[in-house]
């Protein structure tokens, strides 16, 4: 359905957006319609025609561009919350630089691109007073919430083993893909980053705890770049993690996944789903990613009948139907905010942790990982 916009509250939070991407008019413009504490204030764009087209065509009253754009919208007083899609390279420097500007920060995933610098921003957040959120949107919906709980019930026994894909075939790719931001290396590319912290999140939030090594890791390689400057990066990383208590965790993401299905017909369909075994039977979730779309939760007890489930809104009633994941998420970000208890949360040690396994796999595989930004935050 077509959610109906909703009357903004006195008091609504005010955001910017920190570039025009692709990704903010369904992570965050709209899902603010429907948010009767969260308006869409102003974007600021380096170039001012797509500053003020991205502006006309999503309603946003306030429009900064040009060389100074993005600071002059951190100082606008007006402004509460800062989202920041920038690209990977760029999200250290711009989300320490809107902390610094008292700005709460809802922060496209991955956060930077190392734990280092993952690990500063939050604890930077931390001493302002401020909340810093990494957008890992799909942990937010109900969907995977009801497949934590059906482990932690123990309905199912001991957890043994998990497996979480998020693969697509190399058909989906654009004809200009190879010059793709995801596939820059000093912009944080690489799929691991942009699309296995995904899988990984999922593995890690089942578990309940941290991974405590890489059993084995390998990547299909892609080298970009200019010819003074070329990187190899990964479009696919498979990794095979060791978790307490002897449980282990495949994880696979691949956005050009070679080969064709079964037939040899067609080419792979698109693999968004995650398998739990555990010592009294499984559970399989299929998308994981966009479950608001569609989603199943089949539960299969050793020698007893198989049962689906789906799950669109919490059990107390929190949500609705028609909730996209972002909606959820930006529910979570405003209940904090506002000085609720969100219903769904990602702590800063959590997104460290993340961005920690994502360095520790991309170690294993030999590629390394991505670069520090070389910003300094100037000393007061």
């Amino acid at each position: 359905m077509t959610p109906t916009p909703v009357p903004k509250d006195d008091g609504a939070l005010r955001c910017g957006i920190l570039g025009a991407a692709k990704i903010a008019p369904p992570a965050i413009i709209l899902p603010a319609r429907t948010h009767p504490e969260f308006i869409i204030a102003a974007v600021a764009a380096r170039g001012k025609d797509k500053a003020e087209a991205f502006a006309k065509k999503h309603g946003i009253a306030k429009v900064y561009f040009g060389p100074n754009g993005y600071q002059d919208m951190l100082d606008d007083k007006d402004i509460d919350v800062i989202y920041n899609p920038l690209p990977n390279g760029l999200h250290y420097e711009w989300t320490l630089k809107a902390l610094t500007a008292g700005k709460h920060v809802l922060l496209e995933k991955p956060g930077t691109d190392t734990a280092a610098e993952t690990k500063v921003l939050f604890n930077y957040a931390e001493s302002k007073g401020l909340v810093l959120l990494e957008a890992l949107h799909c942990r937010f919906h109900p969907a995977l919430n009801r497949v934590k709980e059906i482990i932690d019930s123990g309905e199912l026994g001991k957890l043994k083993s998990m497996k979480a894909s998020l693969c697509f075939p190399r058909v989906m790719s654009g004809p200009d893909d190879d010059n793709n931001i995801r596939y820059q290396f000093e912009l944080g590319g690489g799929i691991m980053m942009g699309m296995g912290c995904y899988p990984l999140m999922i593995v890690r939030t089942l578990a309940g705890t941290e991974p405590i090594s890489v059993l084995s890791a390998s990547a299909a390689p892609f080298t970009n770049g200019t010819d003074e400057q070329r990187r190899t990066i990964d479009v696919g990383t498979e990794a095979v993690l060791e978790f307490p208590s002897d449980v282990t965790a495949e994880i696979a993401c691949h956005s050009r996944r070679p080969g064709w299905g079964p037939l040899g017909l067609l080419p792979h369909l698109p693999e968004v789903k995650a398998e739990v075994t555990c010592e009294g039977g499984k559970i399989e979730f299929v998308n994981f990613l966009f479950p608001n779309v569609y989603h199943k939760i089949q539960v299969a007890p050793t020698g007893g009948e198989k049962r689906d489930e789906w799950a669109y809104t919490f059990n107390d009633g929190v949500g609705e139907d028609w909730w996209l994941t972002y909606r959820y998420q930006l529910e979570a970000f405003v209940d904090k905010v506002k000085g609720r208890q969100p219903k769904t949360w990602v702590t800063g040690e959590e997104s460290i942790g993340n961005m920690q396994w994502i360095e520790n796999i991309y170690v294993a595989t030999g590629l390394g990982v991505r670069p520090n930004s070389t910003f300094v935050l100037p000393q007061d």
